[in-house]
């Protein structure tokens, strides 16, 4: 995975609705323990700011939501029903929005993946955003890592050149939602968390 490169910072400085779309096929790629844990993103979701009722950014910052504000290609890590939950900030600094990594399909460190999950089925191993961060041991302690840097722990590389359909569909276990789907994924992945 290292001869990969990572997705610029630019690549993050524009609306979450299209870097949602366009993280799909890109690689999730995880450094851990000297080893290399990797998976190609098949569904995400976008978060906007103030005026999308699901986003944390619809109220004033607090602690726990301040990084929406920051550099955009910022982990923004925090916990829902006692799972982490890997999101990209995205827009030009001091305008809150992000993407929600939802789903991949492991394709490096899959035994590791497996051993974190304890799980032994590879369909099951990524296919929500709880799931991904367990096998991946993404947690709290990455929370603010840059993405965009080659040597990060957590990084975003360039995916491989293939065609695939986008679905688009509403977000999901949100409370309020807007009116635009906000959830992409690929088509045709069984690695996507719902259909």
């Amino acid at each position: 995975m290292e001869q990969y490169n990572t997705l610029p910072r630019k690549f993050y400085e524009r609306d979450a609705r299209i870097v949602a779309k366009e993280l799909l096929g890109q690689i999730l790629v995880r450094v851990y323990k000297n080893n290399i844990l990797a998976g190609k993103i098949v569904e995400t979701e976008a978060y906007l700011g103030r005026d999308d009722p699901a986003s944390v950014a619809r109220r004033s910052k607090v602690p726990y939501s301040e990084l929406m504000w920051e550099d955009p290609g910022t982990a923004f890590i925090y916990a829902v029903h006692g799972n982490w939950l890997l999101n990209i900030v995205t827009m030009p600094r001091g305008k809150a929005s992000a993407v929600l990594i939802r789903a991949i399909e492991p394709i490096n460190g899959i035994e590791i993946m497996m051993k974190n999950r304890e799980v032994a089925d590879t369909k099951n191993l990524t296919n929500g955003p709880g799931k991904l961060t367990k096998a991946l041991a993404i947690d709290k302690r990455f929370n603010g890592v840059d993405v965009t840097k080659q040597r990060s722990p957590i990084k975003i590389c360039r995916g491989f050149d293939e065609n695939f359909e986008i679905v688009r569909r509403h977000r999901i276990g949100v409370s309020k939602d807007l009116e635009e789907p906000l959830r992409f994924y690929i088509k045709d992945s069984k690695f996507v968390s719902k259909k």
